[in-house]
């Protein structure tokens, strides 16, 4: 299976962003899927998820501004970022987990997309 993020770029502060990621090697539609973000310098960071049935969590820090969906006809995965603030700079990857709910805990990661907020 691959994951591959894209979408990721400079925007200013309160500024907005639509990650996606493509999945191929394996239908989704089963899968619950995710995605982690690591600032610089710090550890990561879990950002959201989406069960195979579309409940979605989100962190604190980002209740309210991001958005997680899936479109299992493209095997695909977004995030829409609005408000995007400094510290939300970071690389984006995202995750498929092999199971239905973001609580299964063995996944598959692909590589991220730089995020970077001007102030």
């Amino acid at each position: 299976v691959q994951l591959q993020a894209s979408g990721g770029g400079l925007v200013q502060a309160g500024g907005s962003l639509r990650l996606s990621c493509v999945v191929s090697g394996t239908e989704i539609s089963a899968n619950a899927l995710g995605w982690i973000r690591q600032p610089p310098g710090q550890q990561h960071e879990e950002v959201a998820g989406i069960s195979s049935i579309g409940t979605t969590t989100y962190a604190d820090f980002v209740k309210g501004r991001f958005t997680v969906t899936r479109d299992n006809a493209e095997n695909t995965m977004y995030l829409q970022m609005n408000n995007l603030k400094p510290e939300d700079a970071a690389v984006y990857t995202c995750a498929l987990h092999w199971g239905p709910t973001v609580t299964t805990g063995r996944r598959a990661f692909g590589q991220g997309t730089q995020v970077t907020v001007s102030s």
